[in-house]
This record gives structure tokens, sequence and C-alpha cells, in this order.
């Protein structure tokens, strides 16, 4: 999921694939702004057919939140 995660940022959001960790902070450390984050939260659901709760998006800090959500919502 990591690796699906992590392509999302690169291809969609243009984010440089070496920042990307799973501690890394979507916010301060990948400069993503909340426009973006609306971006990636749509692509993830589109990618993985689910939906994202609107109240669970302020808990996505990380890109390791955003994995472990996303595996949580596919079960995978």
């Amino acid at each position: 999921m990591f690796d699906k995660v992590k392509e999302l940022l690169v291809e969609e959001l243009s984010i440089n694939a070496d920042d990307i960790t799973m501690e890394a902070e979507l916010e301060n450390d990948l400069g993503i702004n909340s426009l973006e984050l609306a971006d990636l939260v749509f692509l993830c659901e589109e990618k993985f057919s689910i939906e994202i709760d609107d109240d669970e998006i302020k808990d996505l800090v990380t890109v390791g939140d955003v994995v472990n959500y996303m595996e949580k919502l596919t079960n995978k």
C-alpha cells in the first residue's frame, strides 16, 4: 500500500519520491496544502474504490497515517 500511495503522490502531486517516507508529514515535510490533500483523498477514493470520511481527513498527518488508513479501508 505504501508504494501505491507513494506513486499517487509522485505522479499526481509531483512530490519528490526521495522525500516520501512513512514518517513524512504531508503538510510540513512534503508541502501538501489543503487543496492538494483534497486531491489526494479524491484520487485514493477513485483508485481504491473506497470512501474516506471527511471527519477522518484531519487525522491524516503523515504518509504512514494515509497508508494505514487505506489498508484498514481496503482490508489489504
